[in-house]
C-alpha cells in the first residue's frame, strides 16, 4: 500500500512542474497587477488542491482581484455622477443670460450719463461767459448812453441796444436758473459712479456667485431705482432744483428679505455676534446724529444761497434794462436811470458769476448726495440688525469690512469709533466718515 502511495505520489510530482509554473506565473501577473500590501499571502494556508484547473489559492486571489475592481469603478464613477448632479443644480443659462444682458444695459447708461454729465457741465461754462459778456456789454452802452458827449441819435441807439441786451440776459438768467446746469452735472457724476458700481457687483455675481432669478429681480430693481433718482431729461421728470425742503437723495429700491444661506453648524451665526450688533448699532447713531445731519444742514444753508442769487440776477437785469430804457429822458431821472442801467449790470454779472461761476447748485447737490449715502449705511445696517434669522444678513465679517472701507477706516478704527460713541453718545464731537 505505502508502494502504490509513493508511486501515485512521484507520478503526480512529475506530471504536475508545468501546471504549478503556470500556476506561480499566473500568481506573479496578479500580485503585481493588483498590489495589496496589506494582504500577507505567507500566512494563508491552504490545501494544494486543484478547483477546474486552478488551486484554491489562485481562485481566492481573483476573487479578491474582482471585488477590488469593482471598487475602484465605483469609485471612479462616483465623481461623475457628484459633477452631474452639481450640473443640475448649477445656475441657470437663461439666468445669466439676463444678467448680460442687465449689465449691456448697466454699461449704456455709465457712458449716456458721463457723455451727459460733460454736456451740461459745457452749458454752465458757456451760458455763463454769454450772460456776463451781455450784461457788461449793456452796462458799457448804458454809460456811454448817459455821457454828454453823445448825440440825440447815438443815445437812442444805444439806449435801445442797452435794452434789449439786459432783456436778452434776464430770459437767459431765468432759464439757467431754473435749470441749474452745475447742479445738472453733478447728478450725472453721481449717476455715473452708481451705475460703474453696479456694473462691479454684476460682474461679481456672475464671476464667483450663483446668480437665481432673485438676483435678476434685484439687480432690475437698481437700475430702476436709479433711473428714478437721476433722470436724463429735462422736460416733465427733472429733479426739482428748488426744494422745499432738503430731503437725502435716495437711489436705491427697497431692502428686500434676503434668502437662507446653507451654512455648517461651526458658522451657524453667519459671523455675527452680541458685540458686532451692538458695534453696529452704534455706528448708526453716530451716522444719523453727527454726518447726515451736519450735511442736511450745509444742504440747507446752500439752497437758501441759491435761491436768493438766481432771484437777485434777474432782478438786477430788470432793473437795469428798465434804467436804460429812461438814461437823459429828463434831467431829474436821469441820473438815477444811468446809475441803475450800469450798476445794476455789474452787480447782475457778480451775482452770475457767484451762482454758476461758483456752482452752488452743484454744492446743494454735493450735500444732498452725500446725505443720501448716510442714509443708506443707515437702512443697510438696520435692514440687517431686523432680520432676526441670522442666516439671511449678509456675513457679519464682511458686512464690518464693507462698512469701515465705506467711512475710509480701519476696523480697528471703526470699533474704537462705536466704543467712544457708546461712553460719550451726545457729546461725541468726531464724525462717522473720514472720506467727506
Amino acid at each position: 500500500m505505502a508502494t502504490v502511495q509513493s508511486s501515485s505520489f512521484l507520478s503526480s510530482r512529475n506530471s504536475v512542474p508545468s501546471t504549478s509554473s503556470n500556476c506561480s506565473c499566473r500568481r506573479g501577473l496578479i500580485k503585481a497587477s493588483i498590489n495589496i500590501p496589506r494582504i500577507k499571502t505567507s500566512k494563508i494556508s491552504l490545501p494544494n488542491l486543484q478547483i477546474g484547473g486552478r488551486s484554491a489559492h489562485e481562485q481566492e486571489l481573483i476573487n479578491y482581484s474582482t471585488i477590488v475592481k469593482n471598487l475602484l469603478d465605483e469609485k471612479q464613477l462616483s465623481p461623475a455622477t457628484t459633477r452631474s448632479d452639481d450640473m443640475n443644480n448649477g445656475p441657470d443659462p437663461l439666468v445669466i443670460a439676463k444678467l448680460y444682458a442687465i449689465k449691456e444695459a448697466v454699461a449704456d447708461r455709465v457712458e449716456m450719463h458721463r457723455n451727459i454729465g460733460e454736456q451740461r457741465s459745457q452749458w454752465n461754462n458757456m451760458l455763463l461767459t454769454s450772460i456776463n459778456g451781455i450784461t457788461l456789454a449793456a452796462a458799457t452802452m448804458t454809460g456811454i448812453a448817459a455821457s454828454s458827449g453823445a448825440t440825440g441819435d447815438a443815445i437812442l441807439g444805444l439806449k435801445m441796444s442797452s435794452t434789449l441786451l439786459y432783456l436778452t440776459a434776464t430770459g437767459m438768467l431765468v432759464i439757467i436758473n431754473k435749470i441749474q446746469p452745475s447742479q445738472l452735472a453733478e447728478e450725472q457724476r453721481n449717476a455715473t459712479r452708481l451705475f460703474q458700481d453696479l456694473y462691479n457687483q454684476i460682474e461679481t455675481i456672475l464671476s464667483i456667485g450663483h446668480p437665481s432669478v432673485i438676483d435678476v429681480k434685484e439687480t432690475m430693481d437698481k437700475v430702476l431705482a436709479l433711473d428714478k433718482a437721476y433722470p436724463l431729461p429735462l422736460l416733465g421728470v427733472m429733479l426739482d432744483k428748488f426744494p422745499s425742503s432738503v430731503e437725502p437723495a435716495v437711489w436705491w429700491p427697497q431692502q428686500r428679505r434676503r434668502q437662507p444661506k446653507r451654512v455648517s453648524d461651526s458658522d451657524k451665526y453667519n459671523g455675527w455676534n452680541g458685540k458686532l450688533e451692538e458695534e453696529m448699532k452704534e455706528i448708526m447713531g453716530v451716522l444719523g446724529r453727527k454726518d447726515q445731519e451736519e450735511y442736511i444742514s450745509l444742504g440747507k444753508k446752500a439752497l437758501k444761497l441759491n435761491k436768493f442769487l438766481a432771484i437777485s440776477g434777474p432782478l438786477l437785469t430788470g432793473l437795469a434794462a428798465i434804467g436804460s430804457a429812461f438814461v437823459d429822458s429828463s434831467p431829474s431821472h436821469g441820473s438815477w436811470a444811468a446809475m441803475f442801467g450800469i450798476v445794476g449790470g455789474a452787480l447782475a454779472s457778480v451775482v452770475n458769476m457767484v451762482e454758476h461761476g461758483g456752482q452752488v447748485g452743484m454744492v446743494f447737490e454735493m450735500y444732498r448726495s452725500n446725505a443720501g449715502f448716510f442714509e443708506y449705511m443707515q437702512q443697510s445696517i438696520e435692514s440687517n440688525l431686523t432680520e432676526t434669522d441670522t442666516e439671511r444678513r449678509e456675513n457679519g465679517e464682511v458686512f464690518e469690512m464693507k462698512v469701515a472701507l465705506k467711512l475710509g477706516r480701519s476696523l480697528s478704527d471703526l470699533r474704537n469709533l462705536a466704543a467712544a460713541s457708546s461712553l460719550k453718545a451726545e457729546d461725541l464731537d468726531e464724525f462717522g466718515s473720514k472720506l467727506f
